[in-house]
């Protein structure tokens, strides 16, 4: 399912109110052109993260390579395989909306870029 640019547009204006640094930063990293936005293997987080940690991707996370680490993961986008592993694992996949309700302070979060 591809999100629509509306519901884009609609993130990047709501990050841009966050009075805090990571989730500016976040809304400048979504609001480059969509060739140029980050897209992540699992491979590639489970080398770089430590379990329990939440991972920011400001693009989308692919499902290549494994994850048996439990982590919280937020992305604009997942691949259907990501997730799947992703909760095999015995993690969450979850949107950066949710993410930013949940840790408005950002504290804590691994920005993946």
């Amino acid at each position: 399912m591809k999100k629509d640019n509306q519901e884009l547009v609609s993130l990047v204006e709501n990050l841009m109110k966050s009075q805090k640094p990571i989730w500016r930063r976040v809304a400048k990293e979504l609001s480059k052109p969509r060739r140029s936005r980050v897209q992540v293997n699992l491979s590639k987080i489970e080398q770089m993260a430590q379990a329990d940690s939440t991972i920011l991707i400001p693009g989308k996370v692919l499902g290549s390579g494994n994850l048996s680490k439990k982590m919280t993961i937020a992305a604009f986008a997942f691949s259907d395989s990501a997730k799947k592993l992703i909760g095999q694992a015995g993690g969450k996949a979850v949107t950066i909306n949710s993410l930013q309700k949940s840790n408005p302070d950002g504290k804590g979060i691994i920005l993946f870029k």
